[in-house]
């Protein structure tokens, strides 16, 4: 971006529509930025909070880059920008009043700040909790609705973006549906949702979703530097291995390892899983146009891709997600990847 507007990469065309609504004055009060992960939704969303907050916009829906206020909103620190997204209840939350985005936001801002493509267990190691659940309590909605009450600080917008809205449970999530149906004059709700289909209906139906398509594969890198993939890819590679030798006391010193693991790091992991297995199917077909992978992963495919085929695919597939949804509902994670090694090595020979 230029003019001084955050930073994000690609996605030209959702960023030419949202400048197309700013100047044609069609700005709908809830937006929810939705697609897949790594697709840059909280980088377009900071990017459109600059955009709305900036006092001098150019006739294109750029924000100029030099007033006050885009000044402010680069550094996330504009009186009128507001920030709300799924915390712990760590030691820094006294009382339940208390379990509000606010305890967070100087880590919060640092993050963004760094780089906008982060995901949940980037955020939890942010906060020192990798092994606990981030949720939103009830607290932040009074939060929400106390800070969007006040007058505009510098007489035009407010701005609140929510990260993950899917984390809000019923009870905060009732709190603010009035609030998002009547939201006062000149208020915008930005709102990022890696899984839209588990935000609650009622939230759901009153905002206006934009479908973020995923980056290419040059736009992913530039956004994404290898961070966890490079263990991710060293765990797959030794689960399908000690699978097909049938070690299984291997595989439950595997397993025992991965259960150290937090449990979103364990998500991404059993993601990451899935991805390469259809990867490596569709590596058989010798059309290197069609993967998506990197110079490491494409080296094991090599080899590997063979054991994953039409009589097998599916049932890994289903398997890695099971294992996934298990996790998700804290089933105990040793038992979980050991159970999940020993059905690879029935799998694997078919």
């Amino acid at each position: 971006m230029t003019n001084g507007a955050p930073a994000f990469i690609g996605q030209r065309a959702i960023w030419q529509r949202l400048r197309d609504d700013l100047t044609s004055g069609r700005v709908p009060h809830a937006l929810m930025f939705t697609g897949p992960t790594g697709a840059g939704k909280l980088a377009l969303a900071v990017a459109y909070a600059q955009a709305l907050l900036c006092q001098h916009p150019q006739e294109d829906g750029e924000p100029c880059g030099e007033c006050s206020s885009c000044k402010m909103a680069a550094k996330l620190e504009h009186p009128d920008l507001h920030f709300a997204f799924p915390i712990v209840k760590g030691s820094r939350v006294k009382t339940p009043e208390g379990a509000i985005s606010d305890v967070y936001i100087k880590e919060w801002r640092a993050r963004v700040l760094a780089s906008p493509y982060f995901d949940l267990n980037d955020w939890l190691e942010d906060m020192g909790a990798a092994n606990q659940q981030a949720l939103f309590y009830v607290a932040e909605a009074d939060s929400i609705q106390r800070k969007l009450a006040l007058k505009s600080n510098q007489g035009g917008r407010k701005v609140m973006v929510i990260w993950l809205p899917e984390k809000m449970n019923q009870e905060t999530a009732n709190k603010l549906l009035k609030l998002f149906e009547e939201p006062p004059a000149g208020t915008h709700f930005l709102m990022v949702a890696e899984e839209p289909d588990l935000v609650l209906g009622t939230i759901l139906s009153r905002t206006q979703r934009i479908l973020v398509p995923p980056l290419s594969q040059e736009e992913y890198q530039q956004a994404h530097p290898p961070k966890d993939e490079r263990l991710f890819l060293d765990l797959f590679m030794m689960l399908m291995r000690l699978s097909y030798q049938r070690k299984v006391k291997d595989l439950r010193e595997w397993s025992e390892q991965v259960a150290g693991m937090g449990r979103e790091t364990q998500k991404s992991f059993l993601q990451f899983c899935q991805r390469q297995v259809r990867e490596n199917f569709v590596y058989n077909f010798r059309q290197p146009e069609l993967n998506s992978q990197n110079a490491d992963e494409a080296a094991f495919s090599k080899n590997f891709a063979r054991f994953i085929n039409e009589r097998n695919v599916i049932p890994i597939s289903e398997e890695l997600a099971k294992a996934e949804t298990d996790i998700a509902q804290n089933v105990n994670a040793r038992m979980v990847f050991f159970d999940l090694a020993l059905q690879m090595i029935v799998l694997l020979i078919k």
